[in-house]
């Protein structure tokens, strides 16, 4: 087997392959330990995954910084602080292990697995013939295969029964197996840094919502002893389009978000700010063919509401070493029998998928900010008073519960029913006041997707479009049935 990639869903694929006696190659065009742009947190469904694959066993696992509560802001004033839900099987707390350590330890568990690692070489095409595929490899400087180096520079072309694309959101396997990069209406953009000397406790990981960054948010999620990652995401197209730089955007909601500034008042930059894009799921995009399979960011497997990959790459590594061990015992690499993991990622993530994508989407409509994000503080003025609705909602920004959660009769009487409450109050207490706010608010959106009439049509038809994915992928994960 060969694997593009040996981030966190490469890795973890080889170690499970490896580990089944198969002979796995990862092939990175980075050399490790290397840097990735993330986030960092690691949920505790995350946490399982790596366990069962053998990274506890590295030596700083056990140290790594716990992350127990997150807290939540809105321009800078602070909505909730809850701790992280429970989930059967899983342990009580998250961590945050920046991506040169994290990613590391599991390359060191496929080895001590078996498997081996080529460095610093890209996978620049593939061949499918009837015993096998071959794919052609080129290095990128001091190319390094286990700790040997490798000597020529030359272009190589390996055979094996199987490739695995794990090589990233702007995955080269699967553009070639695709014929098309991902589309830019499914992307976002993240930029980070690393802070030393940050205030406030090392346990909690903040979320800054505001009408500068959304439909984003600003995060700060403590690494320990007194650092933190410390970044911005937003989604890639926007209605209209973000004219603001995510670097001048990161470093201005610094300055001027109260909470966030709070923290870093005696913070130092470590290194640069550095940015990537990240592609997320998008139903129409394959994820198999004959003799290869995309997994983790490659497949994008990102949650597009909370930017959530690491969970995904891992599980995704396990759903497609389940199909592949299969196939090779039947040795059945053909497309039709591999589809068996594409529908594997359809039952399990395919309906939170469309959700989430639903709800990106129709929030990637700025002009509506100002109604986006009093809902959100509706909402979660709710999760304050009503502990099921606040663990459901946790647990979905946590990565503990589906997405799809939300859609239950009791979460959506409780959303529309809080919503309805606080515009009813509004109008009683101050029902002039309230028309007019309103009527303001209505004309400036409504004057502004005039004036930007071509994008806005383009969002309503996307909208339509992803609900009809969603109703499918409901359909097929079999969702609704039962209910009322």
């Amino acid at each position: 087997m060969i694997v593009a990639g040996a981030g966190p869903a490469g890795a973890a694929f080889a170690a499970r392959l490896a580990r089944a006696g198969y002979d796995v190659l990862m092939v990175d065009r980075a050399r490790f330990p290397r840097d990735k742009v993330c986030g960092d947190f690691v949920g505790p469904l995350a946490l399982v995954e790596l366990e069962a694959i053998g990274v506890g066993a590295e030596p700083g696992y056990a140290r790594a910084n716990a992350a127990r509560e997150a807290a939540l802001y809105i321009d800078g004033e602070h909505l909730v602080t809850q701790a992280l839900p429970r989930s059967d099987g899983a342990p009580p707390d998250g961590r945050v292990i920046p991506r040169a350590v994290l990613d590391a330890w599991i390359v060191a568990a496929a080895r001590r697995a078996g498997a081996r690692l080529l460095e610093e070489h890209t996978v620049a095409g593939y061949d499918v013939a009837a015993d096998g595929v071959v794919v052609v490899t080129r290095p990128r400087g001091n190319a390094v295969l286990g700790s040997e180096p490798l000597r020529g520079g030359r272009e190589r072309r390996l055979r094996a029964r199987l490739l695995i694309g794990a090589d990233g959101s702007a995955s080269a396997v699967a553009r070639m197996l695709n014929g098309a990069a991902h589309p830019r209406r499914d992307m976002l953009i993240a930029v980070r840094a690393y802070y030393d000397r940050v205030a406030g406790p090392s346990n909690r990981c903040d979320l800054y919502f505001s009408s500068d960054s959304f439909p984003g948010y600003c995060w700060l999620f403590p690494t320990g002893n007194g650092s933190a990652n410390v970044g911005v995401g937003m989604v890639a197209e926007t209605v209209p389009p973000a004219s603001e730089h995510l670097r001048d955007l990161l470093e201005g909601l610094m300055r001027r978000d109260a909470a966030l500034r709070a923290r870093l008042r005696f913070a130092r930059a470590r290194g640069k700010i550095a940015g990537w894009p990240l592609a997320t799921y998008s139903p129409k995009i394959p994820l198999t063919g004959e003799r290869v399979m995309l997994i983790g960011d490659a497949a994008g497997l990102i949650d597009p509401i909370n930017g959530e990959g690491i969970q995904y790459a891992l599980c995704s590594a396990r759903w497609a070493a389940d199909t592949a061990l299969a196939a090779l015992r039947e040795d059945d690499l053909s497309a039709p029998r591999l589809r068996a993991y594409a529908r594997r990622v359809a039952r399990e993530a395919g309906a939170d998928m469309a959700l989430s994508r639903l709800v990106v989407h129709a929030i990637a409509n700025r002009t509506l900010n100002g109604t986006w994000l009093g809902v959100f503080r509706a909402l979660i003025g709710r999760a304050r008073g009503d502990r099921r609705y606040a663990d459901v909602a946790g647990g979905i920004l946590a990565g503990l519960v589906p997405s799809h959660a939300i859609l239950t009769p009791r979460m959506l009487a409780a959303s529309f029913h809080t919503t309805g409450s606080l515009a009813a109050r509004h109008l009683v207490t101050a029902p002039l006041a309230t028309v007019r706010t309103v009527g303001g608010a209505a004309r400036r959106a409504t004057a502004a997707m005039i004036a930007n009439r071509p994008a806005t049509l383009r969002w309503a038809r996307l909208l339509a479009a992803d609900t009809r994915d969603l109703a499918e992928a409901a359909a097929r994960a079999n969702l609704f049935a039962g209910r009322p």
